[in-house]
């Protein structure tokens, strides 16, 4: 399981927020709290798939987890989803850092449908890690507003 699949931002300084908004795009004024008013509620789902299996089986290969896209994900999210492959690093739970070949997924799905696509989100990320020996799939959900 890889816990981040690739670096991400954690914060943004002052001055390139305010350079953002005065000189950008009405689209930046979000990244500074500005409610823009474009989009509908959403919910933005990242789920983090490792191929090391913790039980030292080999790793699973990319036709392996195109199957599984296509068996267990596809159905349950048919709307459309962006898949990025990556390179990622976690602590076991023996302690070992591994560093292994991964998958970040990304879901957008409506506010409004969040339980019910949160028991397809677990649904998908239990059949991973009994069907790939993984110790888990790390999830981050974040709320947005998306404009299609």
């Amino acid at each position: 399981m890889t816990r981040f699949s690739k670096g991400r931002a954690l914060a943004v300084g002052g001055a390139l927020v305010g350079a953002l908004v005065a000189g950008g795009p009405a689209a930046y004024g979000a990244l500074a709290g500005e409610d823009t008013g474009r989009g509908q509620a959403y919910v933005e789902t990242h789920l983090y798939f490792g191929t090391q299996r913790s039980d030292g089986g080999p790793a699973v290969t990319d036709p392996q987890f195109m199957d599984f896209m296509d068996r267990r994900v596809t159905p349950a999210f048919p709307e459309g989803l962006t898949l990025q492959q990556g390179r990622g690093q976690w602590r076991n739970a023996h302690g070992v850092i591994e560093r292994e070949r991964s998958y970040e997924l990304l879901l957008l799905y409506p506010a409004a449908e969040a339980k019910v696509r949160d028991q397809r989100i677990e649904a998908i990320r239990e059949a991973y890690q009994r069907e790939y020996a993984q110790e888990s799939v790390g999830r981050a959900d974040d709320r947005t507003r998306v404009d299609f």
